[in-house]
């Protein structure tokens, strides 16, 4: 009777500790690539952006967000009002599911479109969120001057978390 017990109790505890293990997911995309990844957006314009067209040297942050998404528009506020602090960062603004309208009526409510560094667009396929694995706005990805990944942040950033990612 012992002997079955115990027996019993090495089952639960093998059970036990086979559920605990971790799944061993594979790494995202961003981590094991860790260079900028092929962008392709419409512009205000609708004429396409790429990564040809950031301009050489700068630091780049990649900002996935939604119009209507209140965390994203304080991001915007908060982005515009320390722009100062961003001179040297191309800021590329990206969504897919709206319209370049509403897209374009963001970056001009939130006077993103206001400045050189800034490009706010539409994805043309939905590469970059699949890229990222991102799961709620704004997610911003930064990049130092290599185009070199150096810091994500899944939901947004204060200016000053951003400043420090940006040195």
């Amino acid at each position: 009777m012992k002997k079955n017990i115990l027996f019993i109790l090495f089952l639960l505890f093998i059970s036990f500790t086979s559920f605990a293990q971790e799944v061993n997911e594979p790494k995202p995309a961003y981590l094991k690539n860790p260079t900028l990844p092929v962008i392709n957006i419409l512009n205000k314009d609708s004429v396409l952006f790429t990564n040809e067209d950031i301009p050489k040297g700068n630091k780049v942050a990649i900002i996935y967000f939604s119009p209507d998404c209140s965390h994203c528009q304080y991001e915007a506020k908060e982005i515009v009002k320390n722009m100062d602090s961003f001179k040297n960062v191309f800021f590329v603004w990206i969504n897919y599911h709206h319209s370049l309208k509403e897209i374009n009526e963001f970056s001009v409510k939130y006077n993103l479109s206001k400045y050189s560094n800034v490009i706010v667009g539409k994805e043309t396929s939905y590469k970059i969120a699949v890229f990222y694995q991102i799961e709620f706005t704004p997610f911003i990805a930064i990049y130092n001057s290599r185009g070199i990944f150096k810091k994500e942040f899944r939901t947004g950033a204060k200016p000053e978390e951003l400043i420090e990612a940006l040195k």
